[in-house]
């Protein structure tokens, strides 16, 4: 699996508290039987009520990475569509103020970190965003920072979730099919499943 350590790109911003999973993805795009073609939709309602005018629609955001929100970003229903529709437009790493718990771990689940960092950091990588669309951001889980342009910032994450992510073992179903025979290998010496019909 895939050990990620640090992310680079332009960043985009979705600026707001409390932004839940219905306005990252209507609920009227959860009917797909795969999340194929939910990047398209993310933000749909949102943007088409601003007319070509949010972020996720500005020409020079179209190949950011690295979404920067506010607190409590994910909240609402539990649906792991909200985290598919943003990695499908494009974002690797978010960096917040704070997240949904269950939006955290479905990030986590799909090697997407999402790390936090104080209100004034945030609203400055997000005016950052707004004023130098094409300044690079860096996020380095090994020294856990956000680097903009010549300006580093402290964020966090839980140590459990940075080890995962560093180590590629963020993707718990994956693990367990990769190691299919070791799981075989261990239910056959285990004393209370063993019977004889």
């Amino acid at each position: 699996m895939t050990k990620i350590s640090q992310i680079s790109g332009t960043g985009i911003h979705v600026i707001g508290h409390d932004i839940d999973t219905d306005r990252i993805i209507p609920a009227r795009f959860l009917r797909c039987v795969t999340f194929d073609g939910l990047g398209e939709h993310a933000f749909k309602d949102d943007r088409e009520q601003m007319d070509g005018q949010h972020t996720f629609d500005r020409p020079h955001h179209q190949e950011a990475t690295i979404l920067v929100v506010n607190a409590n970003f994910g909240c609402g229903s539990s649906r792991e569509h909200a985290p598919q529709a943003i990695i499908r437009w494009g974002i690797e790493a978010i960096v917040g103020e704070s997240f949904a718990e269950i939006f955290l771990g479905n990030c986590t689940a799909n090697g997407v970190p999402c790390v936090t960092a104080e209100p004034d950091v945030i609203q400055t990588l997000q005016s950052r965003i707004d004023g130098q669309p094409q300044t690079t951001l860096t996020l380095d889980l090994e020294t856990m920072t956000i680097q903009c342009g010549e300006s580093s910032f402290p964020v966090t994450m839980a140590e459990g979730t940075r080890k995962a992510l560093m180590a590629g073992q963020w993707d718990t179903c994956g693990q367990l099919i990769q190691n299919v025979d070791q799981i075989q290998s261990a239910v056959d010496k285990l004393p209370y499943l063993s019977w004889q019909v």
